[in-house]
């Protein structure tokens, strides 16, 4: 698509009368309509251009032509076929009727009928158009064409097809301005470019750098991947694409849709990065899990599998098993290990974990541990929020099974507040009791868990503790020093974490 279309200027007004040519014959003359009649092998030169045909009439009033069978005009490299032509010298049109053909170097016209006017500088045909090129495989057909060979500029009409050896395209309207090698399209339109599919319902593209610009309910379909948007700007050659505006994209291998304002697509240096009122949703093997973030990042290895993703500002994460936040995280594919950074929180069940730093590690989808560094707290609701067990330490370790967390470990600074329970059981009911609260300091220690009740806790060293009946329990020691439990900043549901 190097150059779109001819010039179809071969009845160009230039000054001078009818000279016949060679093996022409002048029938007759009517010399009260000023018409010449031509006939037998028709040759003749008028205004510039060469014409041959069956038979023809010359008005030398009006300074008109009337060309009839076999017609042929041609001027410099354009050639012209028809069935039957007729031209005014005088306001510079012509009309050509049946099988028009018009062909130059490059490129060839056919249509049932044709208008030229020269003084606005437009030829049109209404009746379906084929233009072929005659050096590649280009082929465009529409219902309507208008040319402009002095802007170079073409608009096409109804149906319109384009086909290049690359290429395909159709469109209800499409429009090609030479000088800068641009065609833009309106309404309802699909391009398909190799293996990559295209839609939308306006935009543009440019035929020398193979660049393009979809616009409205645009969308990109490429092996696995989706990509929709409100304007999508499409790079092939640089293997990138821009999207903006209610982004969707998708990898179906990967199983993985991503939401957004804005977001890059690099097929060549194999990143996405996606921003505002971002979304990520993974199907996983057992849960689906939804990731926000003000900024989305992934990276993939040259085999095109995942590496690792990163968010950054005001992080959210929900699935059904865990739910967080934090400033920032990288989740790496080949350990199957979360990072989250800047103070997160993460809720699991009855259970909500804090720290300077965290890591998940997942196995088949499924939470298996998670590490926190530095002001680590493990916090258990209890009886609806009525009481606590409470961990916190410089370092924990949880460690969770079928979703639950069954084991914590802690290292260096270990304090736990807890309150053992005992049931009593009646001719009808079970009934729970606290029997008080357990406060120990420890270097070190494990708790065994049971649904968020201390079933057993293992000290490294001896403990400094105290017991407290429920009914002598000192507010003042019922809390650890940094507690604080924050159920109102809990992810919900995946759809809502969105701000």
């Amino acid at each position: 698509m190097s150059a779109f279309f001819f010039i179809p200027n071969c009845i160009i007004a230039q000054k001078g009368v009818l000279e016949l040519l060679p093996g022409s014959e002048l029938l007759g003359y009517d010399a009260k309509k000023g018409a010449h009649r031509l006939v037998g092998t028709v040759n003749f030169i008028y205004q510039g251009n060469t014409m041959y045909c069956d038979s023809a009439h010359y008005f030398d009033k009006i300074n008109a032509v009337k060309a009839f069978g076999n017609v042929h005009v041609t001027k410099n490299d354009i050639n012209l076929y028809c069935d039957s032509l007729y031209y005014n010298g005088k306001n510079k049109t012509a009309k050509l009727w049946g099988h028009v053909r018009v062909r130059d170097l490059e490129y060839k016209l056919s249509t049932d009928s044709l208008n030229y006017d020269a003084n606005n500088g437009q030829c049109i045909y209404r009746n379906k158009g084929r233009i072929e090129s005659i050096t590649s495989n280009e082929v465009l057909t529409s219902q309507v064409g208008y040319f402009y060979p002095s802007s170079k500029n073409f608009f096409f009409k109804g149906n319109v097809r384009y086909k290049n050896e690359e290429l395909s395209m159709s469109t209800d309207t499409l429009q090609f301005t030479y000088s800068k090698q641009i065609a833009y399209f309106y309404g309802p339109t699909k391009i398909i470019r190799n293996k990559t599919q295209m839609v939308c319902e306006r935009g543009w593209y440019n035929v020398q750098t193979e660049e393009g610009s979809l616009m409205k309910n645009a969308e990109i379909f490429e092996k696995s991947k989706i990509l929709k948007g409100d304007t999508l700007m499409y790079q092939p050659k640089i293997g990138k694409s821009t999207a903006k505006g209610n982004i969707f994209y998708s990898d179906t291998l990967e199983k993985t849709k991503f939401y957004g304002d804005y977001a890059i697509i690099s097929e060549k240096e194999r990143y996405s990065m996606i921003t505002g009122h971002t979304l990520a949703v993974k199907v996983q093997k057992e849960d689906t899990i939804f990731i926000h973030a003000d900024t989305l990042f992934n990276q993939k290895d040259s085999m095109d599998h995942p590496l690792f993703s990163s968010a950054y500002r005001n992080v959210k994460i929900y699935n059904r098993s865990i739910q967080s936040i934090s400033d920032s995280l990288i989740f790496t594919d080949s350990n199957q290990v979360m990072q989250l950074f800047n103070k997160p929180i993460a809720w699991s069940k009855n259970v909500e974990l804090k720290g300077d730093t965290m890591k998940i590690f997942i196995n088949d989808s499924i939470i298996k541990e998670i590490h926190i560094n530095e002001n680590a707290t493990a916090i258990m609701e209890l009886d609806s929020g009525t009481f606590y067990n409470q961990v916190s330490g410089n370092e924990i370790k949880a460690f969770f099974k079928d979703q639950d967390l069954v084991r914590t470990e802690v290292f260096g600074n270990a304090q736990t507040i807890f309150y053992p329970e005992d049931t009593e059981n009646t001719d009808s009911t079970v009934v729970l009791k606290r029997l008080g609260m357990n406060r120990l300091y420890s270097s070190q220690l494990k708790i065994i868990l049971d649904s968020g009740e201390v079933r057993h806790v293992n000290y490294y060293d001896k403990p400094d503790g105290i017991f407290y009946p429920m009914e002598k329990i000192d507010k003042k020691e019922q809390f650890i020093s940094n507690f604080s439990w924050n159920y109102l900043l809990r992810p919900k549901d995946g759809w809502s974490i969105v701000d």
